[in-house]
């Protein structure tokens, strides 16, 4: 199991402020849709200019023009590049095809995806990398979690590996642990916590123990 740190609601300089501080206890670093939206992809060359040991996951959340938005991402430096399940297969297909050619990887995010087991069974014979279940911010404040959609996937997935991401936090953390998904994904676990660097420590110990 990998740790991923989702960074939302900051600019460059904080987020490199904050992965300074978190650095030892996670491999993957997400520059988050909001980020991308305000910086742009630039964001994600500048942190993968700064960690370049780290993997960098661009959450572009395509919805079309696959290979097209799998290309500019990783001429930015993206390691993994994710894609909406709810957009077409050849959306999928296309991305996939790009992302081999530039030895990239993909992250299909089942954010709002009706009849998520055939969804992803479907998903998972296109090649991607990972299937990720995700509760989106608007769910989380209505007291929502992924952990009965990411039993649902374990089921349905054969190939890709696995991933959960929305509301995970130390308390809620061995729920998701349980399930041995591939990559578990703490956004507001950290970049909330009074000290960055413990709250990611427990977090890495609790996955690594797991593991």
């Amino acid at each position: 199991m990998e740790l991923q740190l989702a960074l939302d609601l900051v600019n460059i300089p904080e987020a490199i402020e904050l992965v300074k501080e978190v650095e030892p206890y996670i491999d993957v670093v997400e520059i988050g849709t909001p980020v991308v939206i305000n910086e742009g992809l630039k964001a994600v060359q500048e942190m993968k200019s700064a960690f370049p040991h780290l993997k960098v996951l661009a959450d572009l959340k395509i919805m079309d023009a696959g290979g097209y938005e799998i290309m500019k991402a990783a001429e930015a430096g993206a390691d993994i590049i994710t894609v909406l399940g709810a957009t077409d297969d050849s959306t999928i297909k296309g991305a996939v095809a790009e992302a081999k050619k530039q030895q990239k990887k993909i992250l299909v995010d089942m954010i709002n995806v009706k009849n998520l087991e055939t969804r992803a069974k479907e998903i998972d014979q296109l090649g991607v990398d990972y299937i990720c279940v995700h509760t989106g911010y608007d769910l989380q404040a209505e007291g929502k979690n992924s952990f009965e959609e990411l039993t649902a996937i374990k089921k349905a997935v054969k190939s890709a590996k696995t991933a959960i991401a929305g509301g995970i936090k130390l308390d809620t953390l061995p729920e998701a642990i349980k399930q041995n998904p591939d990559l578990i994904i703490v956004g507001g676990g950290i970049t909330g916590a009074d000290n960055k660097a413990d709250a990611a420590a427990k977090i890495k110990q609790l996955i690594t123990q797991g593991s």
